[in-house]
């Protein structure tokens, strides 16, 4: 992840990055640049995926067989891959949104706790 406008953002967890791709896709084919804003759109800013961290993300889920990708042509009309979530994408995406709200409540109950 990058900086948001407060200052450096934290570290993810390991796998976060590939969920938030999976839940971008869900909503529909994208390309690179599409995802990448619909995270720093849908976090209010918080979240600012940098390239370097996005295509090897995408390379990555594209090899585990969870997305497939096609060229295209993009709203401005220059050459973009876009992206698409397979039937195990969407499964994983169950999984994955399924393992961080345990995570996150588990992380709600310790701060919580006095």
């Amino acid at each position: 992840m990058g900086e948001t406008k407060k200052g450096p953002a934290g570290i993810l967890l390991p796998g976060t990055l590939d969920m938030l791709i999976l839940k971008a896709l869900n909503r529909g084919d994208l390309h690179g640049y599409a995802i990448a804003q619909f995270i720093q759109q849908a976090s209010l800013d918080v979240l600012k995926v940098e390239e370097g961290a996005l295509y090897p993300a995408l390379h990555r889920l594209e090899v585990r067989g969870w997305l497939k990708a096609e060229w295209g042509a993009s709203d401005n009309n220059r050459r973009a891959k876009f992206y698409r979530l397979t039937a195990s994408g969407r499964r994983a995406l169950e999984q994955e949104a399924a393992y961080w709200q345990r995570v996150a409540s588990a992380v709600n109950r310790v701060m919580q706790t006095a």
